[in-house]
């Protein structure tokens, strides 16, 4: 989907100011319903400052970064072709990203439709913007290769995994915060190390931004995690998978 920004072409393209106030708001929203998405991209769009802008400077100081911005696609628009997606074979990462999304019933334009209701711009066809909407497309890819899963502390490794790999606070805050509410609720595991682990997982792998993403679907999944260097998830993956679906955030 593309739209026309609602803003004077010559406008300058400015950081987004950081707003820890309405990032609380949202996160207490967001303990009160998981499902809601929104309130996610609500706490990345007030803490996101500057890291949109040097992710995507970052990128153009490598040669496949550089071709990756050069070509700008659209990895949504990928993720979602049936067609495209069939064509990976048993193994592969993108075998493991087809059977993860069909499990859940999720797509990408899912997604994107989420951080719609909160950002606007979020179509603007812009580089930097474009940037954006990568990091947010990748984010299920990002699942798969760390192994965390969707529910709660899943989601808390994964955007402590982000955030060492983005510099984005609005990660950290939901990793952190995540971690906290749940070992508020069940003492007994151990969230916050798990989400430790993610991070200084995030920090040892490559640079996963700028990677080409199509070619990395056709190779097998531990092979890729391997060239990576993502870590296993030692932590999260201790705690019994039962133990781990049954958790609710506190209201």
């Amino acid at each position: 989907m593309t739209v026309t920004a609602d803003f004077d072409k010559f406008d300058r393209l400015r950081p987004q100011r950081l707003e820890p106030l309405k990032a609380f708001r949202a996160f207490r929203r967001l303990v009160r319903n998981k499902e809601d998405t929104a309130q996610v991209f609500e706490i990345m769009r007030a803490l996101s400052g500057r890291s949109i802008g040097r992710g995507y400077n970052r990128m153009l100081k490598t040669m496949e970064g550089g071709r990756q911005a050069f070509l700008r696609e659209e990895l949504a628009h990928k993720l979602d072709d049936p067609v495209w997606l069939a064509r990976f074979g048993p193994g592969t990462l993108g075998a493991a990203y087809r059977e993860f999304r069909e499990a859940r019933g999720f797509t990408a334009e899912g997604l994107a439709d989420e951080a719609r209701k909160v950002a606007p711009l979020v179509d603007a066809q812009h580089p930097v913007i474009w940037y954006s909407r990568r990091i947010r497309d990748v984010h299920d890819i990002w699942h798969v290769l760390t192994g965390y899963g969707t529910d709660a502390l899943g989601e808390a490794c994964v955007v402590s995994f982000s955030y060492a790999q983005t510099r984005n606070l609005g990660f950290a805050f939901i990793g952190w915060g995540a971690a906290r509410e749940i070992q508020r609720e069940v003492r007994s595991i151990p969230a916050r190390r798990a989400a430790w682990q993610a991070y200084r997982n995030g920090k040892a792998a490559r640079w996963l931004p700028a990677l080409d993403y199509e070619a990395l679907f056709e190779e097998p999944l531990e092979a890729v995690r391997a060239r990576l260097n993502i870590r296993p998830a030692d932590v999260y993956q201790a705690v019994p998978g039962e133990v781990r679906a049954g958790l609710k955030l506190r209201g």
